[in-house]
């Protein structure tokens, strides 16, 4: 009955009414983006500020790190980092939107989530292509 990006029927199951909604797809890419950025989120700042003062680890030279992603298993995890980074994200930005006064959520919904879809499909084709 009710309608919206996040709404839907009411489905009605016993004695319990329930919604249905599409918010638990979302809040699980949004969590585990969240979780995988902030196991890694230290290890890139310790890399990044390495880098910056002249020492660059031989593993991440571009030589390294292109035979990295050349094996299929690396693909799928750096899919999966990336996707998941790509997912957190919009959902992060949607939320700092509507804090930031925009209250067009059903609209910022579909455009941002439709950038992370393509986003990760755009992924998806580079790796195959390394």
């Amino acid at each position: 009955m009710g309608a919206g990006f996040f709404g839907g029927a009411i489905y009605v199951w016993g004695d319990a009414v329930m919604a249905k909604s599409n918010k638990p797809i979302f809040w699980s890419l949004f969590a585990a983006g969240g979780t995988l950025a902030a196991f890694l989120a230290p290890i890139l700042v310790l890399l990044f500020l390495l880098a910056s003062v002249g020492y660059v680890p031989t593993i991440l030279t571009y030589s390294h790190l292109q035979q990295f992603a050349s094996i299929w298993l690396s693909k799928i995890f750096l899919f999966g980092v990336i996707g998941l980074f790509l997912w957190h994200a919009a959902h992060r930005l949607r939320v700092t939107l509507h804090d930031l006064g925009l209250r067009q959520d059903q609209m910022v919904a579909y455009i941002l989530y439709f950038v992370a879809a393509v986003c990760t499909i755009w992924t998806a084709v580079i790796l195959v292509q390394i």
